[in-house]
């Protein structure tokens, strides 16, 4: 458990340790870890590195809010007749729960260099127009109020539901249940990466802020509650910028 918990510190803080020097010198100088952004040719080589961007602070903010249930797994697993495996069965879970957004990664990478090549997003990461911005803010506040995301989240917030309905065997089937907790984290919180879009997808605060509201809504007992408060001021903020901007 000790082991368990001591590399989760080690690859959230190694991660954090990428974001902040790139997303400090993206706002600054632009000379050093965020230079490479500065390309007019995006070529495999600048894809790539734009996914392992997105990879690394998807794996900075979320892996921290899988503590429970990575957890939860070790204690069971340590009590099952292989428990010599139990640290690695562990490590199969995190790693299916990356996994998935690692492939939101894919994803978002492409949006972005769709709404780059469309001029929606400037050079700096950020959405270009205030309308734009005002949508993917309704769109994020609205989400907050729906059966899925409700869903989505009281799995998440339910690791014993997990480990008690959907245990499954050997590192094969610990990899499955991460890629199934991944799936319904993913559920919550997709429309929230969005609005890193409207804010700037390397603004630290922001990164802070999302952050910060996951766990909120994963870890507090007053998470499910504090949701439906997000969509209320995400729709208040959509709905004051689609009125007063243009």
């Amino acid at each position: 458990m000790t082991r368990l918990a001591a590399g989760l510190t080690v690859v959230t803080v190694l991660c954090w340790a990428w974001i902040v020097p790139m997303a400090r010198d993206m706002y600054g100088a632009m000379t050093g870890p965020s230079a490479w952004m500065m390309t007019m040719t995006w070529d495999a080589t600048h894809v790539l590195l734009l996914w392992a961007m997105w990879a690394v602070m998807m794996a900075g903010m979320m892996l921290p809010s899988a503590w429970p249930l990575l957890r939860l797994y070790a204690l069971a697993a340590e009590r099952s007749p292989d428990r010599g495996t139990a640290t690695l069965r562990a490590v199969a879970v995190g790693a299916g729960y990356l996994l998935v957004w690692m492939l939101f990664s894919v994803c978002a990478t492409l949006l972005q260099r769709a709404l780059s090549r469309t001029l929606l997003l400037t050079p700096m990461m950020e959405i270009a127009t205030p309308r734009a911005a005002a949508t993917l803010l309704l769109l994020a506040g609205v989400y907050q109020f729906t059966p899925l995301k409700a869903a989505c989240l009281r799995l998440c917030r339910s690791p014993v539901s997990i480990v008690a309905h959907r245990w499954r065997a050997g590192a094969a089937g610990a990899l499955r249940m991460g890629l199934e907790h991944g799936l319904y984290c993913l559920g919550c919180c997709w429309a929230l990466m969005l609005l890193l879009f409207v804010g700037g997808v390397m603004n630290l605060a922001v990164i802070a802020v999302i952050t910060a509201v996951v766990l909120i809504e994963r870890l507090a007992p007053f998470g499910a509650q504090s949701s439906r408060a997000t969509g209320a001021l995400l729709v208040a903020l959509g709905a004051w910028a689609w009125a007063f901007t243009r």
